[in-house]
């Protein structure tokens, strides 16, 4: 879609005084057409794992000539802020809007007003509304399954287990959770806690201190972000345990961790590719071009034998 633009009315004076020689000049440059805008709104931009989709965005409008802005709250809890974010972005009219919900329930309204007038296209979480273009992303359910079943193979029937999960009402998280559990229980397994940290480092460990008070025997965690997992991490380093810690995400510290045999394994997303395709998608449909209404963003099982390939990727994307 192209928009002329008219700057004041000297250019109209002298386009009326040769007129030739104007309209000869505006259908050679193409100069006055303006970029597209697309407005990505993340969950945060305060961890690894966001800075991906962030970087996965803004590659996708240089190479498509896309006016692309990023914004995200201080952290993921902070959802009334990401929803003055997404109020903002949205009353300065973009092209299209890429929204990665944190507590869709609360944000739902917001999208649904911004989706009368402009595609509103999710990543990450999901969230059901009418307007909605497409979701881009991790069946989340899915990667807490293939959590569970790396970590049953690692552990015995009967062996005590924990699950971490994120801010509450936080549907990529709880959904993880949710899988995990399913499947962790099939293979005889004892949950023994599920708790929250609202995918902070800093709470995972306190919670994992916490847990360990009174469950001393704890033979696997499973965490539903990197960040987490690497905060149980330490509490399982600090007791001298030899607890598996598997996480979600596929951060370059966790795959790193991994590497020095610390974490024993990660369930990768493709964050950067949401970013990419989150943009991508939103000019198409600028556009007018149709697109899926569910694009799966697919999942990588990273554990010592794949890891360094993980690590080289992570490299090449970052900033």
């Amino acid at each position: 879609m192209k928009k002329l633009k008219l700057f004041g009315g000297a250019v109209v004076i002298s386009c009326l005084a040769l007129i030739a020689g104007c309209t000869g000049d505006e259908e050679g440059s193409g100069g006055d057409s303006s970029e597209e805008s697309v407005a990505v709104v993340l969950k945060t931009l305060s961890s690894p794992y966001w800075k991906y989709v962030e970087a996965g965005a803004e590659a996708a409008g240089k190479d498509l000539g896309v006016d692309v802005t990023v914004v995200g709250p201080s952290a993921e809890s902070q959802v009334i802020e990401q929803v003055n974010m997404l109020e903002d972005q949205v009353s300065q009219s973009p092209g299209a809007i890429v929204v990665a919900p944190s507590q869709p329930d609360t944000i739902i309204p917001v999208m649904e007003n911004a989706s009368q007038s402009l595609p509103v296209l999710l990543v990450d979480s999901d969230a059901d509304f009418e307007g909605k273009t497409t979701f881009i992303g991790t069946e989340n359910y899915t990667a807490g399954q293939e959590a569970g079943k790396l970590l049953a193979s690692m552990l015995q029937e009967g062996d005590k287990v924990v699950l971490i999960a994120g801010a509450l009402g936080n549907p990529s998280t709880d959904e993880r959770i949710k899988g995990a559990r399913e499947v962790l229980e099939e293979a005889g397994l004892e949950v023994v806690a599920e708790q929250a940290a609202d995918s902070d480092r800093t709470k995972a460990m306190s919670v994992m201190e916490n847990i360990f008070e009174k469950n001393s025997d704890i033979k696997g965690v499973f965490a539903a972000n990197d960040d987490m997992a690497l905060g149980a991490l330490r509490a399982v380093e600090a007791k001298g345990s030899d607890t598996k810690v598997i996480g979600t995400d596929g951060t370059q510290e966790a795959v790193e961790s991994i590497l020095n045999e610390n974490l024993a394994g990660t369930i990768a997303q493709s964050p950067y590719q949401m970013g990419y395709q989150g943009v991508e998608n939103a000019l198409k449909t600028i556009e007018g071009e149709d697109i899926e209404e569910r694009i799966d963003a697919g999942i990588d099982i990273i554990t010592k034998e794949n890891a360094q390939e993980q690590l080289e990727f992570l490299n090449s994307i970052s900033k």
